[in-house]
């Protein structure tokens, strides 16, 4: 009796530690083609404290929650995402083109919300300028 309750507490201690982990890893996004055009799009609002300051006020209103507060990828709603939000203060991030960004932030898919017709353009390009100041 002793054996198979030893059995049991471990193998359920197994079960738990196992979902635990597969519930914390989340998967790596998948590559996001970006049209040519949009890649070499130069942005038309300028980089500056009026902008970078519109920026972060429209990212802690609508991407914070899943990118975190410095772009981190830690939000409050992170952990319930399948795929992983990014770390935006990383060179993978940062290298990418404004353009990129735009698309990206203006076309969403999967769980990363499409933003056209929520966003005006210059709203999208202002949080674009806000990212910028999130690299290490």
């Amino acid at each position: 009796m002793k054996t198979t309750k030893k059995i049991f507490n471990g193998t359920l201690a197994v079960i738990i530690g196992v979902s635990m982990i597969t519930t914390t890893i989340t998967a790596q996004p998948k590559p996001w083609n970006v049209p040519a055009n949009f890649k070499s799009m130069a942005n038309p609002v300028a980089k500056g404290d009026a902008s970078t300051k519109a920026g972060m006020t429209l990212w802690t209103k609508n991407c914070a929650s899943c990118h975190g507060k410095m772009g981190m990828g830690d939000g409050v709603k992170a952990r319930m995402l399948t795929t992983s939000p990014g770390n935006f203060s990383a060179a993978a991030f940062q290298n990418q083109t404004d353009g990129e960004i735009f698309f990206k932030t203006k076309t969403g898919r999967d769980e990363m919300p499409k933003y056209e017709g929520k966003l005006t353009d210059d709203d999208i390009w202002n949080i674009v300028n806000f990212t910028r100041t999130l690299k290490k």
